[in-house]
């Protein structure tokens, strides 16, 4: 099968022999899925797409990987991140490795030059098409604690750890500073309460302070390991998992779900995990129970809201970002 996204075409007319080679944070690409080679990426909805398959698909939180004879690494548009996946992979895989960096042109990779050479790793454009750019090095120890990527910072009371790969990194988004102010209205004193996409755990270890049973679930790595944090810097409990929206909470219902979800520019018909997380929320609430997310304000979630619930309130709207809430009858 040919390659779909623009930086597998790249990768798919080189000669290189990719047979046990690690793939790092890579999109979703048939090419890539059917292929050879192994892994190594915080999302757990592409690595659930390998596993599937029966691919070897290993997380940056869950122990090392083996040993590749090579590594390619997909550049991504957080710079930062880049940085980090490169301080990781110095750390962890053996010094000398092949490295491969590839990514769109318009997504900074030639950056990577730079980056590459701050750390002291040689580096050489391999190739360029499809309006992106395939650079070669070596793996090497460069005495940087990837580690120390993770800060912390304070919002509303408590310390939230954050990486470059969470959303809103550093910052208190102003959604979730929204949303949060409604809750205190609606949420029951007491029960079981799922963050849906809990991100640097803000929403989680505010509702585990109020006495809540709280669930926290995101498809991003980074993202619970950024809530495991916080909850531990807060001395809080609660359960914090990896999971595309629903797909790790078969048959468990909550009391309430509280989102802010993703919003992506590339609108599928359901509008993606969002579309999904309002779509299934029914059959994981209690009757009576609620689901309440912020969201931008243009994007049309009444319909869905409609369609799933039959019926929702708005609870606020700031012209920027509107507060929903929908209960099971």
């Amino acid at each position: 099968m040919s390659a779909e996204t623009p930086v597998c075409q790249l990768l798919e007319r080189q000669d290189a022999d990719y047979r046990g080679w690690l793939w790092v944070a890579p999109p979703r690409d048939a090419w890539l899925e059917e292929g050879e080679g192994a892994l190594l990426a915080a999302d757990q909805a592409v690595l659930e797409a390998w596993q599937e398959r029966g691919r070897p698909a290993h997380s940056p939180f869950a122990g090392e990987p083996p040993s590749p004879p090579g590594v390619v690494l997909f550049w991504p548009k957080a710079h930062a991140l880049g940085e980090w996946w490169l301080l990781w992979l110095c750390a962890y895989l053996p010094a000398g490795t092949p490295l491969q960096v590839v990514g769109e042109n318009q997504g900074g990779i030639k950056r990577v030059l730079k980056v590459l050479a701050a750390l002291g790793l040689g580096c050489r454009k391999l190739d360029g098409a499809r309006r992106c750019t395939l650079f070669e090095s070596r793996l090497d120890r460069v005495g940087l604690d990837p580690d120390a990527a993770w800060t912390t910072f304070e919002a509303e009371g408590l310390t939230l750890a954050s990486h470059p790969g969470v959303f809103g990194h550093g910052k208190l988004d102003d959604g979730t500073r929204l949303l949060m102010g409604e809750l205190p209205g609606v949420l029951p004193d007491r029960g079981e309460v799922l963050d849906m996409g809990c991100g640097d755990g803000i929403l989680a270890a505010w509702l585990a302070r109020r006495g809540l049973a709280t669930t926290a679930v995101d498809v991003n790595g980074f993202a619970v390991e950024a809530t495991r944090r916080t909850l531990a810097a807060n001395a809080l409990p609660g359960e914090v998992l990896a999971g595309d929206v629903y797909t790790t909470l078969p048959g468990r219902r909550f009391d309430a779900i509280v989102s802010n979800p993703p919003f992506h520019q590339e609108r599928s018909i359901d509008y993606g995990p969002a579309g999904r997380l309002i779509r299934e929320a029914p059959d994981h609430l209690r009757r009576g129970g609620q689901l309440v997310l912020v969201a931008n304000a243009f994007l049309p979630y009444p319909d869905l809201l409609e369609a799933a619930f039959g019926g929702f309130e708005v609870l606020a709207d700031d012209r920027r970002f509107r507060v929903y809430r929908a209960s099971k009858r």
